[in-house]
């Protein structure tokens, strides 16, 4: 029988053991602070701030956002970037991205402070995960995969592992994540040829494509974990992910949904971040 990997339960577990520490530097006088940067008012980031500072705020985590005006100017937005990385009681910063037309992210990114990048925006953090190197912040969503097959068992060492998705956000540095952890890995996109048969071979398969239900279940090698990153909305308006869940849930050892899956757990990640910034600028 399949085994549904909750995120709901990754990130429950992670939230109580974060909350235990985040209560320890309390007791000390000193409180963890993550600050929000969103330009303009759309729906999408109005709803993953709203998650994420409440996510936080359970955590014990002090939770500002900076709201600005979606005409601010590049000049403007970088002076407020450049204001939150001199503030000493801010530990983290997260901008909401996209930014508005008259913003260059290719130079906003160079300017969020590294050791406050809580979501791998900044270069330097890139090439950290692109070399293997642990001193830095990963994107939120790649972590959160990491954390769900951690807290179910599951073995990456040596196994056979194909991440559908080559975009930076997701893809790319998953893979460097999971290959520093000695998985086989092979990256597919769109233009892979016999895309179905590269991803039968895998032990372990992940969808992070943005393309709904792409998975089927004859892409699927028998007993294969399956980690679902997607998050689309289908004809009818109905969250779906990368994988048809029905059909591959019948042929799958292990498998995500959406949603309750990688997504759940992908603010809690953020939260365990600002911690980790916290206690390196705190020197502890």
């Amino acid at each position: 029988m399949t085994k549904i990997l909750s995120g709901k339960e990754v990130a429950a577990a992670l939230k109580e053991k974060l909350a235990a520490e985040v209560e320890q530097f309390k007791q000390k006088g000193k409180t963890p602070v993550l600050c929000i940067v969103m330009a303009g008012d759309r729906p999408d980031s109005a709803a993953y701030i709203k998650g994420a500072v409440k996510r936080c705020t359970d955590i014990g985590i002090d939770c500002l956002v900076e709201k600005l005006p979606e005409e601010i100017s590049q000049d403007e937005f970088l002076k407020v970037i450049e204001r939150l990385n001199g503030d000493t009681n801010v530990n983290g910063i997260l901008i909401m991205r996209p930014l508005p037309e008259q913003i260059s992210e290719d130079v906003v990114k160079y300017k969020i402070a590294p050791e406050k990048d809580v979501d791998c925006f900044n270069p330097i953090n890139v090439s950290k995960v692109m070399s293997g190197d642990g001193d830095g912040f990963a994107p939120c969503t790649p972590q959160a995969v990491i954390e769900i097959l951690d807290h179910y068992g599951i073995e990456i060492s040596g196994k056979r592992t194909v991440v559908i998705g080559r975009s930076m956000v997701v893809g790319r540095p998953l893979a460097m994540m999971l290959l520093k952890r000695n998985a086989t890995v092979t990256i597919c996109h769109t233009r892979t040829k016999d895309l179905a048969g590269e991803a039968k071979r895998a032990e372990i398969l992940i969808a992070a494509a943005g393309k709904a239900r792409m998975v089927t279940k004859d892409m699927v090698n028998d007993g294969a974990v399956v980690i679902d990153v997607g998050i689309n909305f289908d004809e009818n308006g109905k969250m779906c992910g990368d994988v048809d869940f029905d059909s591959v849930s019948e042929i799958a050892g292990q498998i995500t949904p959406v949603p309750g899956g990688v997504g759940s757990v992908t603010s809690t990640v953020l939260a365990k971040h600002v911690i980790e910034a916290f206690k390196h600028q705190q020197g502890l």
